[in-house]
C-alpha cells in the first residue's frame, strides 16, 4: 500500500470514529436536557392530577355538548353526578327530543335509559369504546371506566416540537386491559399540571384523535379547562365540544342518585 493510500485509510477510519461518537454525545446531551426538564416533577403526582381533574370524592356539573359533522350538528344539555372513580350518573336535559335519557355507571357496569320506550339497556364491556350519543366521545370517555393511574403504565417523553412550559407523558395500556388504544400521549402545563392536549394512537402508531383543552376557569376552589374539543383524525369535518357551564366538587350527593330506579325517573 502506498503512502497516499495509507493516509486515505487513516482519514476514513477517523471519520467513522467521529460518526460513531457524535450520536452518543448527542444522546447524552438529549438525556441531560430531558432529565433537567422533569427532575422536579413526580410523574405519579402528575398522573393522579390528570385522573382526578374533573372528579373528586363527589361532583356535580352542568355541561353542554355540541356535536358537529359535515352534514348536521346538534347540542345536548346534560347534568352529571360522580362519586370517586367508580360511579357516574348522566341525565340529558335538552333538546326535548333527548330530554330524560340517562346513563349510569357503577364500577364496571353501565346502563342507558331510553324514556321513549321506557327501557334500560345494559352496555356490555365490548361497547365501552363505542360512540356516546353519536358524538366523538366514547362511553368510556364520558364515564371513565379506565383509570390512567391503574390501567396504564406511563413515563415522561420528549416528542417533536417540545414546548418548554409543557410536560409530556406517554401512556401504554397494561397487559390484559381491554383498551383499544396502542398509546396515549398527554401534554400538561408544567406550572399546574392542567392538560393542554391529549393524543390517541392505535396499535400501529397511527394518530386517531386529538382532544384539546381550552378556556381555563375556576369553579369553587377548582381550576379546570372548561372546554374539551375532540377531533377525530379519520373523519374530516367532525368534532365534538364539551363545555362546562357549572361545576361543584366535593358536593354531598345522595346514594339514591346512583341507582337504576333513579335512572328510570327523569
Amino acid at each position: 500500500m502506498s503512502e497516499k493510500d495509507r493516509r486515505i485509510t487513516t482519514v476514513v477510519k477517523n471519520l467513522k470514529s467521529i460518526l460513531i461518537v457524535l450520536p452518543v454525545i448527542a444522546g447524552i446531551s438529549l438525556a441531560s436536557t430531558d432529565l433537567s426538564k422533569y427532575q422536579n416533577h413526580d410523574i405519579d403526582e402528575v398522573v393522579k392530577e390528570i385522573d382526578e381533574l374533573y372528579r373528586s370524592e363527589s361532583s356535580y356539573s352542568e355541561l353542554e355538548m355540541e356535536i358537529v359533522t359535515p352534514h348536521w350538528q346538534r347540542t345536548l344539555g346534560m347534568k352529571v353526578w360522580t362519586e370517586g372513580m367508580d360511579r357516574t350518573f348522566i341525565r340529558i336535559t335538552s333538546p326535548p327530543k333527548e330530554d330524560g335519557m340517562g346513563t349510569l355507571r357503577i364500577e364496571n357496569e353501565m346502563w342507558n335509559y331510553l324514556p321513549k320506550t321506557n327501557k334500560v339497556i345494559k352496555i356490555p364491556p365490548s361497547m365501552m369504546m363505542s360512540s356516546w350519543m353519536g358524538s366523538d366521545f366514547t362511553n368510556d370517555d364520558l364515564v371513565k371506566e379506565f383509570s390512567m393511574t391503574e390501567d396504564y403504565s406511563y413515563e415522561f417523553v420528549s416528542p417533536e416540537n417540545v414546548e418548554e412550559d409543557y410536560l409530556y407523558i406517554r401512556f401504554i395500556p397494561r397487559e390484559g386491559k381491554p383498551i383499544v388504544w396502542g398509546k396515549i400521549v398527554i401534554a400538561v402545563r408544567a406550572e399546574d399540571y392542567l392538560p393542554v392536549w391529549q393524543k390517541y394512537y392505535d396499535e400501529k402508531d397511527n394518530l386517531m384523535r386529538v382532544m384539546d383543552f381550552k378556556d381555563i376557569k375556576i369553579f369553587g376552589d377548582r381550576k379546570i379547562p372548561s372546554v374539551m374539543e375532540m377531533l377525530p383524525q379519520d373523519e374530516e369535518g367532525n368534532k365534538t365540544i364539551i363545555r362546562y357551564m357549572k361545576a361543584e366538587f366535593n358536593k354531598k350527593i345522595s346514594a339514591d342518585v346512583f341507582g337504576l330506579r333513579n335512572l328510570r325517573s327523569p
